[in-house]
């Protein structure tokens, strides 16, 4: 059947819940010039603060979430996994198939946001924290009425806020155990490093300065420099050096099976959460 496209140079922006993702969402696409506010909208039920915040990006606020769909090409579900359903079945009779529905209500399965809705031009998203700061490492599954074209646009929005993959769903509850959870054990890592630099001697401020920047520093020369990490990590470790001293501890205390585990026991709870 054929689909109606989304008007690239005109297609406005709606999205159902008005939380951090969604304004980290909305926030990067204003910021980064891909849409000017007046076509991006949201509702806001109960709390002045957030109606303040999307209205200090210029981004319309409306009476209600039926007003937002009616005005939009593209509707972005960002309430929470617990209630998305029965807002998708609440809204379903303004739902067409002219409209490109988006969630990323995280353990919610494209094959359910598809019937509640009627049809299948759904695309599920998820996304992660450091979308906040414009550093999102998000996934994408594309529903069976989706086009190319469809999946192009929301790449587009969601690249506003770092960068964004396409992969098969039966893939996100790992994905979730990675990128979904995996921000928390890299605070965790930056904590402990902050400590272990006091414990040497260093000042409080200046230990948590220097491991956040080497977190940071360390990320973008994987993402940048082409080299797997192994090499990276040969390449800093000289012979009988302070490095290969301090791998050698990691690798006493099981470092890098440790966080496989993680990764492993994240995902296996998505998957079990999502079957609940």
């Amino acid at each position: 059947m054929e689909v109606t496209p989304i008007p690239i140079e005109s297609y406005k922006v709606g999205f159902i819940g008005a939380g951090k993702m969604a304004e980290s969402i909305a926030r990067g696409v204003v910021q980064s010039g891909l849409l000017p506010p007046h076509r991006i909208s949201t509702a806001i039920h109960s709390n002045p603060n957030r109606r303040t915040v999307f209205q200090s990006l210029g981004i319309s606020t409306l009476p209600d979430n039926s007003s937002v769909v009616e005005a939009s090409d593209v509707v972005i579900f960002s309430v929470k996994p617990q209630v998305v359903k029965n807002v998708v079945v609440q809204l379903k009779p303004l739902l067409s198939k002219k409209k490109l529905l988006v969630s990323v209500a995280a353990g919610v399965k494209l094959k359910d946001l598809q019937e509640l809705a009627g049809h299948g031009r759904f695309i599920r998203v998820m996304p992660n924290t450091p979308s906040a700061v414009g550093e999102g490492a998000s996934v994408m599954s594309l529903g069976g009425a989706t086009t190319k074209e469809d999946g192009e646009l929301v790449a587009n929005l969601f690249r506003s806020v770092g960068k964004i993959w396409t992969a098969d769903e039966k893939l996100f509850d790992a994905v979730t155990g990675l990128s979904g959870s995996g921000p928390a054990y890299v605070f965790l890592a930056i904590e402990a490093l902050a400590d272990g630099g006091v414990a040497a001697g260093l000042p409080r401020e200046l230990a948590l300065g220097l491991a956040s920047q080497t977190v940071l520093g360390a990320a973008s020369m994987v993402s940048k420099s082409g080299k797997h990490p192994g090499q990276l990590k040969d390449d800093v470790a000289s012979p009988g050096g302070t490095t290969i001293a301090g791998i050698h501890e990691l690798e006493k205390s099981g470092f890098r099976g440790t966080l496989m585990n993680a990764v492993v026991a994240a995902a296996k709870r998505s998957q079990e959460l999502s079957k609940s």
